[in-house]
C-alpha cells in the first residue's frame, strides 16, 4: 500500500513524459517543417505557451515520483536503483529543455515570422537535437521505472 501512490504517479508521469516527447518528435517537428515558416513560426510560439506550463510540471513530478518510490522501495536495491535511474533521466530532460530548447525557444518569440534571421534554421537543428535527446532521456526514464516497477511485482503482497 505504501507504493501505491508514488508508483502510480511515477508511472503517469514517466509515460506522459515520453509520450509527450515521442509524440512531438514523430509528429509536431516533422509537421513544422511541411507547412509554410510562418505558419511554423506562429504555431511554435503558440506551442511554447501551453507547453512552458504543462512540461516543466510533468517534469518535475516525475522527478518527485520516482524518488518517492526508490524511497518507500529503499529496501529493494534493484527496485530502488531503476526508480532513481528514472528520476535522474527525468532530471536530464527537464535540464536539457531548460538549457537547451528554452533559450531557443525565448529567441524564436523574438522573431517576426514573416522575417526570421538568416539561420533560423541551423538553430531550429539545433533545438531537434535537444529535443531529440530529451525524448530518449524521456523513454529511458519511463522504461527505468518500468523495471523498477517489476522487481517489485513479486513482493507486492509484502509493500
Amino acid at each position: 500500500m505504501r507504493t501505491t501512490i508514488p508508483r502510480s504517479i511515477a508511472l503517469l508521469a514517466t509515460g506522459l513524459l515520453a509520450g509527450a516527447f515521442f509524440y512531438t518528435y514523430l509528429n509536431i517537428v516533422p509537421t513544422f517543417y511541411e507547412v509554410p515558416e510562418q505558419v511554423h513560426f506562429t504555431f511554435r510560439t503558440q506551442l511554447m505557451t501551453h507547453n512552458g506550463i504543462v512540461m516543466p510540471a510533468l517534469m518535475a513530478l516525475a522527478i518527485i515520483g520516482a524518488v518517492w518510490y526508490a524511497i518507500v522501495s529503499r529496501s529493494h536495491a534493484g527496485a530502488r536503483n531503476f526508480a532513481l535511474l528514472a528520476a535522474g533521466l527525468a532530471l536530464t530532460a527537464l535540464l536539457v529543455t531548460r538549457f537547451g530548447n528554452v533559450p531557443i525557444n525565448q529567441l524564436m518569440r523574438t522573431w517576426s515570422p514573416a522575417n526570421p534571421p538568416a539561420n533560423w534554421k541551423e538553430l531550429l537543428h539545433t533545438w531537434d537535437i535537444y529535443h531529440l535527446i530529451r525524448t530518449l532521456a524521456g523513454i529511458g526514464s519511463f522504461i527505468a521505472f518500468i523495471i523498477a516497477v517489476q522487481l517489485t511485482a513479486g513482493n507486492a503482497g509484502k509493500a
